[in-house]
């Protein structure tokens, strides 16, 4: 293995290590979903201002753009 397959591996476990016990605490705000909810200002009855609305444009270009990248194999 090489040391960027190991990186990521190790990157892997800590996100499955770190979301675990968010989800185990049950505390509000923990998790992965509920940081990218606050920072997106997704909840019901919540105002997008502006940024909100460029932040948003942002993150659906960049999944577009990262599944596209994924299933073509790069030529993305």
């Amino acid at each position: 293995m090489s040391g960027f397959e190991v990186a990521w591996a190790a990157w892997a476990a800590a996100f499955v290590v770190i979301e675990g016990i968010a989800l185990k605490r049950k505390a509000k705000g923990d998790t992965l979903s509920e940081q990218v909810w606050k920072i997106f200002h997704t909840a019901r009855g919540q105002k997008a201002d502006k940024t909100t609305q460029a932040r948003r444009a942002v993150l659906v270009m960049g999944l577009a753009w990262l599944v596209a990248h994924f299933l073509t194999g790069g030529a993305v």
